[in-house]
């Protein structure tokens, strides 16, 4: 029997990394000045290899220096894993634009009009 994860289950970024390992997102990624790098298989990968299935976003309570967002990612050639980055001010900038090149992005931010 599979057990779906619950809201309670993704309130921390090690909670969440922990799930989605368990649904087989297990490769580790960074992003280099080449692409999107599998930490596992020495590899880079270029935007349009990426697809962004789902992404989280945790605030700390009192530190903004604790906010990041964690990226489920599937590659093109099925691999999948996890990319994590702080977000705000602490933002690695290079993740930043490398994200905002990946055009398959499931889970869209939704505009207000």
């Amino acid at each position: 029997m599979v057990k779906h994860a619950t809201t309670e289950d993704m309130k921390t970024l090690a909670s969440c990394i922990n799930k989605l390992v368990l649904d087989g997102y297990t490769a580790n990624f960074q992003v280099t000045d080449e692409g999107l790098f599998s930490i596992e298989k020495g590899k880079h990968y270029r935007p349009q290899d990426v697809h962004i299935v789902n992404f989280f976003r945790f605030e700390g309570a009192s530190d903004p220096a604790d906010n990041a967002i964690l990226y489920a990612i599937e590659l093109s050639d099925g691999t999948r894993g996890t990319l994590t980055d702080a977000y705000g001010p602490y933002a690695d900038l290079q993740v930043e634009k490398f994200v905002k090149q990946v055009e398959d992005i499931n889970k869209k931010m939704k505009k207000e009009n």
